[in-house]
């Protein structure tokens, strides 16, 4: 029982070893390749007869090599238990690949250092994703600094004019109590004006808030968590509605993104969805996602009123464009979600049909 049990689990080891999809190496405690999977082969370029002949200080890029023999050499003092970085290594043709490096140390019976186990995971992709995405942010860095500062002083200084607008106003309709301007159709206009003055003001204080981006504000998340966050945020909405949320989107799917950006995407998209339903049927809105080229994909779909992109196909995104009569619309709320997805290096778009729903498609930068 005992041999065949064994046998099983070093089948098992066999299979692990051979098979997995990330490159798994046996290392000497001199840094000796002992046994290589295909997965390493295929990452270094390498044959394995090459790689024995090697160690593994001979392809690592010099600026790593000293933190990876630290933490090496730690791990036999048994300082640690295992450790985990980002390193270099050179391919078999001269590029550089970043890898995911893990490291144990295996020891005998007696507790001395026998061998370490790697595991590596090539994230090139990931990290020239990064890399592309930092030097987007830097290249709009000033000029968003700039039109944010402009901004800042713009939404100051009308704020300012509107309030003592709305204060004169007050003093006016005081020193003429007697002639009863509440009546005076020119006196209604003002006030109208200068409410909707403050309206936009409002409106521009909120664009403002939308400031540069900060490498370290962007991180990676996972976009069925902020799906089913948003669908939980508009729940108390949707069953006042009769409204049904379906949340299809692929819980593998990460994306770069600033949190309260993706949330405010996202909750924007619903709460329109929800508000320009039709009467005629019960509303559904479905939530997909799909991966095209570089970006994650997230599908907004509804079974709602519409719109009729041949009319206003070109204004869609534009502020103070509205398309239906509702007398709370302010067509702002999606010209702010459409400059939160492009200060992530993405984009929107729309299709619809009147009297039959409407599908917003959401591109952000995928997280490899």
């Amino acid at each position: 029982m005992g041999n065949t049990v064994g046998l099983l689990n070093e089948e098992l080891f066999e299979n692990i070893f051979n098979y997995a999809v990330g490159g798994i190496a046996i290392i000497s405690t001199k840094g000796e390749w002992i046994r290589i999977n295909d997965s390493i082969v295929s990452q270094l370029g390498y044959s394995k007869e090459e790689l024995y002949k090697k160690t593994f200080q001979d392809i690592t890029h010099r600026d790593d090599l000293s933190k990876d023999l630290n933490l090496m050499h730690a791990l036999l003092r048994d300082e640690i238990s295992n450790y985990e970085i980002e390193k270099r290594y050179f391919h078999k043709n001269g590029t550089v690949i970043w890898a995911l490096l893990s490291v144990s140390l295996i020891r005998d019976s007696t507790g001395n250092p026998k061998y370490f186990i790697s595991q590596i995971r090539d994230i090139s992709q990931q990290k020239k994703d990064r890399e592309e995405l930092e030097v987007m942010l830097n290249v709009t860095k000033e000029q968003n600094s700039k039109l944010s500062d402009f901004a800042d002083i713009i939404t100051h200084n009308l704020r300012t004019h509107s309030s003592n607008l709305t204060t004169l106003m007050g003093f006016i309709a005081e020193e003429n109590e007697d002639c009863d301007l509440e009546k005076s159709e020119n006196f209604g206009y003002l006030k109208e004006s200068v409410a909707n003055l403050n309206e936009t003001v409002n409106h521009l204080t909120e664009i403002s808030k939308i400031k540069s981006l900060k490498v370290e504000d962007v991180k990676s998340l996972n976009l069925y968590a902020y799906a089913s966050q948003a669908i939980y945020n508009v729940s108390g909405l949707a069953k006042h509605s009769n409204c049904s949320i379906i949340n299809e989107v692929n819980k593998d799917h990460f994306l770069w993104a600033i949190p309260a950006y993706l949330d405010s995407i996202i909750l924007n998209f619903l709460t329109n969805a929800i508000k320009y339903r039709s009467n005629k049927r019960q509303p559904i809105i479905n939530l997909y996602s799909e991966v095209e080229d570089d970006f994650v994909v997230l599908h907004i779909k509804d079974n709602g009123i519409g719109i009729d992109l041949e009319q206003f196909g070109s204004e869609i995104f534009k502020m103070y464009k509205t398309f239906h009569k509702y007398e709370d619309a302010r067509g702002v709320g999606l010209f702010i979600t459409k400059n939160h997805i492009e200060y992530l290096g993405g984009k929107v778009s729309v299709t619809s049909k009147v009297d039959q729903g409407t599908t917003f498609s959401v591109f952000l930068k995928k997280c490899v």
